[in-house]
C-alpha cells in the first residue's frame, strides 16, 4: 500500500501490517527515506489544512520489491523521485524489447 500527504511532504510504502492491526512496516519518506515501522493510527490522526488527511493511493501497484524502492530512494534522495526513475527505467526497458 502507498500513502501520501496530498499537500506536501510525506510518502509511505507499506509492505506488512503487524498483528496489532496498527504497526506497518515499509519505507517512509518524511524528508529522508528510511525503512522501518510506522503507525497507521498516527497517519490517520494527522489533520492537514482544508480538512484533508493522509490519503491511500488506490491506484498504486508495487512493481518492485521494497528493497529496490529503498535503494532508489536513498540514491535519489526521495521516494517520489525514486518512483519516477524506476518507472521510467522499466518503461524504457519494455520499449527496447
Amino acid at each position: 500500500m502507498r500513502f501520501f500527504n496530498p499537500l506536501g511532504i510525506g510518502t509511505w510504502l507499506a509492505t506488512e501490517l503487524d498483528d496489532d492491526g496498527d504497526t506497518l512496516f515499509g519505507l517512509a519518506d518524511l524528508g529522508e527515506p528510511e525503512l522501518g515501522p510506522f503507525s497507521l493510527s498516527e497517519m490517520a490522526a494527522l489533520r492537514l489544512p482544508f480538512g484533508l488527511g493522509i490519503e491511500r493511493d488506490i491506484l498504486f501497484e508495487g512493481a518492485f520489491p521494497i528493497s529496490v524502492y529503498a535503494e532508489a530512494a536513498r540514491r535519489t534522495g526521495s521516494l517520489t523521485t525514486a518512483e519516477r526513475v524506476l518507472h521510467a527505467a522499466a518503461s524504457s526497458r519494455r520499449e527496447a524489447r
